[in-house]
């Protein structure tokens, strides 16, 4: 298998300097800097996607917002590539550059709950799991992200789809202010008041404007859920009824739907493991009684492979997605979509008769609630009103075996239903090129954006990114 041993952006927009002394910026940062040759360097540059093996030239464990600030000043002096690391899940692999100084923000975890004002100060390398666990002792919660390990930093600045959407919308719609190291290495707070050009551009444009290092979010009232997994008979009628059933279903339920071969999950039987089901992640976060009343048509599909929604503390629906949280090696597509054809369910059913990995998924998500309520102008993530989110992801755990069988099983299947794209989310854009930048941001949001760009980052220091050119 070839690795992907460098970036697929340009690395210069100025000559990098001779001779770069990072010893400078190691007596003007607390953090510790790591290069080759030291024994965490390995571990430091390995990504969650296991698929990329770069090489960079340091990465610096920032312990502030000071040190973030620092090694901006620093690469951009030195003429470096510079980029920005939270929880290591970019999908292309931006998260660590050949030859880049990475702003590692995995120290700054910091999580402040305030009960009073239902707010949390969330630093940007903390992790899904690490705000949910804290929020939930206070009976308050925020849409995160899939899984645990997915960092604060990416999802709450690309969009942040994830569990209780529908209810209390993206990630970014519960985004009060945010402390942003800026390509000057200033350090300015973005809000509805102050910076509100870069505030609007922070909430789904990505890293394109500047290094976030805290978050203040508003949190929900959020005590026990509903949630677990039901896993279903992958059929045409299933993966429609869910379809039709996640879309119409009250705001109170959010789902993410994988058609894939039933893992060796605990609440999985023996004899049903390998078998192509449908296994849908569900949290409800309204009424137990009302919620059962809730999920009844989806139990109603088909006879259960195996039912293990239950109430829980929100946290806890991570204990379900945990294998991918795991290091994987991983090929992406995805799309937004107003509707899913038959045609389209029926290819994806074929495609897992032929899958070239016991992981593969084509995953299904209703939107809708929440997050159609914001006018789609309010945010710099504009993808409102399309139905659903439809991703194929070729996955596979050994990163020495070949991956064009896997590559050619994700494209196939693209081919065949991206047609019905409408749109597509940044945080779930591989390396594809302009064109699939553009269909990430309609044509007025992306002359804003390129506006605001050019008024923060007009040398595109932060290009390591889906990136937005001043």
């Amino acid at each position: 298998m070839a690795l992907a041993t460098s970036s697929p952006v340009s690395t210069s927009v100025r000559q990098a300097r001779p001779g770069v002394n990072l010893d400078v910026l190691r007596r003007r940062v607390a953090g510790e800097i790591i290069t080759a040759g030291d024994e965490a360097y390995d571990g430091a540059r390995a990504l969650a996607n296991l698929t990329f093996d770069r090489r960079p030239l340091a990465i610096v464990r920032a312990e502030s917002t000071d040190d973030v600030a620092e090694t901006v000043r620093f690469a951009r002096g030195a003429g470096l590539p510079l980029t920005v690391r939270s929880g290591g899940h970019s999908v292309p692999g931006l998260s660590v550059v050949d030859g880049a100084v990475v702003v590692d923000l995995s120290r700054m975890k910091r999580v402040v709950i305030d009960v009073e004002q239902c707010t949390a100060r969330v630093q940007a390398g903390a992790t899904s799991g690490d705000i949910a666990g804290p929020a939930g002792e206070h009976g308050l919660a925020i849409t995160t992200g899939d899984t645990s390990s997915v960092g604060m930093g990416g999802l709450a600045t690309g969009g942040g789809i994830g569990f209780m959407a529908r209810k209390y919308g993206l990630t970014i719609d519960n985004l009060l202010s945010a402390r942003v190291v800026t390509s000057e290495g200033d350090t300015v707070t973005a809000n509805p008041t102050e910076h509100p050009d870069l505030f609007w551009a922070i909430r789904g444009g990505g890293g394109n404007f500047g290094i976030v290092t805290e978050f203040e979010l508003r949190l929900a009232p959020v005590g026990q859920v509903l949630g677990g997994a039901l896993v279903l008979p992958a059929t045409r009628e299933v993966i429609r009824g869910y379809l039709e059933h996640a879309d119409a279903a009250p705001d109170d339920l959010t789902t993410i739907a994988n058609l894939m071969h039933a893992p060796p999950a605990p609440f999985i039987p023996e004899d049903r493991v390998g078998e192509p089901v449908l296994m849908i992640f569900a949290v409800w976060t309204g009424g137990i009684e009302e919620g059962q009343r809730a999920f009844a048509p989806f139990r109603a599909l088909a006879e259960p492979v195996a039912d293990a929604i239950g109430e829980m503390p929100y946290k806890d629906i991570y204990m379900f997605t945990a294998p991918q949280a795991e290091p994987h090696a991983a090929i992406v597509r995805s799309m937004f979509a107003d509707d899913v054809s038959d045609v389209a369910i029926d290819a994806a059913l074929a495609a897992m008769e032929r899958a070239t990995s016991p992981m593969d998924i084509v995953q299904y998500r209703a939107q809708g609630g929440a997050i159609a309520q914001v006018s789609s102008d309010a945010t710099a993530f504009a993808h409102r009103t399309q139905r659903y989110f439809v991703a194929v992801l070729g996955l596979w755990m050994d990163p020495t075996e070949d991956a064009a069988p896997h590559q050619a099983w994700v494209d196939d299947l693209w081919q065949q239903v991206r047609p019905e794209g409408n749109g597509v989310y940044v945080n779930f854009l591989a390396n594809e090129g302009e064109d699939r930048i553009r269909e990430a941001y309609p044509a007025v949001t992306m002359a804003r954006l390129r506006e605001v760009k050019r008024r923060y980052d007009p040398e595109n220091v932060f290009r390591f990114n889906q990136n937005i050119k001043p």
